[in-house]
């Protein structure tokens, strides 16, 4: 092949993804030239061949091999970046795909706009546009703020990443989960220029993979070890105070509530995690201070709920339904009313978030 504009780098761990899915979508529907990496991680790389049928033979798909013993995709797409070449690099799923053109209209978007990162339009597997980030009205997709345009919602680098500004960056190695947080906000913070192809073609999310497991909930430590790192950047040390908030307040609202549903499903569980999910809210107080006055009413209602030592799985689960009913004042209003249409209060979030998933403009 000549040399690719772009690599794409998709790593594949079991014999029952469906990788020639993934991998067609992109050979059959790009017209620009893409080589497509898939790495097989910790798994005979033969059995992933077979599985690739007629792709294992196209000369845009390159087969690899990494085998590390951590069950992390951390590894595989970090060696994906390391082996690629081409000006801009992508990630994907296994599970999903490219809707037909989405490369392109990346490669379009970062050409017109000069763009060091563009992120995907995300389409659910409901058929609905992922509402994160909730950018500012009018579908703003040029020249994107990271804090204004709210880019710490989009957890994962889906989309096009210059690889001449952002090769030498990695994934976060050694992490059970959140492995790609920092690598995606650094990005979003640390770029020149971003763009967001929000009208076009979509990386088209699946739900459709067999071999997903459900474990017990870990450490909580464990889970959010990925603050270490982000604490340990100089752009994260000397960012502004406000773009502290808008960093920390989505962890709040994203993470710390999954957090705390994965640990109040028993008694045990709450009364075994309570201390340290209490002790990870004044963390992330102590990292943006001033960021609980940005919470929506139930979100603290949850707070107060999980403080109190009379608390159950019942009463906390209801605390967090509660947080779901978007229409009601408690959701859209932080305590103070004042601060109701402050750019990360739960308002302006929720309503720039449900504009971008019903295609208002």
């Amino acid at each position: 092949m000549t040399e690719p504009l772009v690599d794409l780098t998709i790593a594949v761990h079991s014999a029952t993804r469906p990788i020639a899915r993934a991998v067609a979508s992109v050979i059959d529907h790009t017209a620009a030239d893409v080589r497509v990496n898939v790495v097989a991680h910790n798994i005979d790389p033969e059995i992933i061949r077979t599985n690739l049928g007629e792709y294992a033979q196209h000369p845009d798909v390159r087969l690899l091999e990494l085998r590390d013993g951590i069950p992390s995709p951390a590894g595989p797409m970090n060696y994906g970046f390391a082996q690629s070449s081409a000006p801009y690099i992508s990630v994907m799923g296994s599970d999903d795909e490219l809707a037909p053109g989405a490369l392109d209209s990346w490669l379009a978007v970062a050409q017109r706009t000069g763009a060091e990162a563009v992120l995907a339009r995300i389409q659910l597997d409901t058929g609905r546009t992922d509402p994160y980030p909730p950018v500012r009205g009018g579908r703003r997709t040029e020249r994107l703020h990271p804090r204004r345009d709210r880019l710490a919602y989009r957890s994962a680098p889906l989309g096009l990443i210059d690889r001449r500004r952002f090769g030498d960056l990695r994934l976060t190695e050694g992490l059970p989960s959140g492995e790609d947080l920092t690598y995606s906000l650094t990005v979003w913070y640390t770029a020149e220029t971003l763009a967001y192809d929000l009208d076009g073609p979509a990386y088209v999310i699946n739900a459709d993979a067999g071999d997903r497991v459900t474990f017990a909930p870990r450490p909580v430590a464990q889970d959010f070890a990925f603050l270490d790192e982000l604490e340990s950047l100089p752009w994260f040390a000397q960012s502004s105070r406000a773009d502290r908030l808008a960093i920390v307040v989505k962890l709040i609202r994203i993470h710390m509530f999954d957090a705390i549903l994965a640990r109040a499903r028993t008694q045990d569980d709450l009364d075994a995690n309570r201390s340290d999910l209490i002790g990870l809210l004044r963390r992330f107080e102590r990292l943006a201070p001033g960021v609980r006055k940005l919470l929506a009413r139930t979100d603290r209602a949850v707070f107060t709920e999980l403080a109190s030592p009379h608390s159950s799985p019942a009463s906390i689960a209801l605390a967090l339904d509660k947080r779901h009913v978007y229409r009601s004042i408690p959701t859209l209003l932080p305590r103070n009313p004042f601060r109701a249409l402050q750019q990360q209060a739960p308002f302006r979030t929720l309503f720039s978030g449900f504009r971008i998933m019903n295609g208002a403009r």
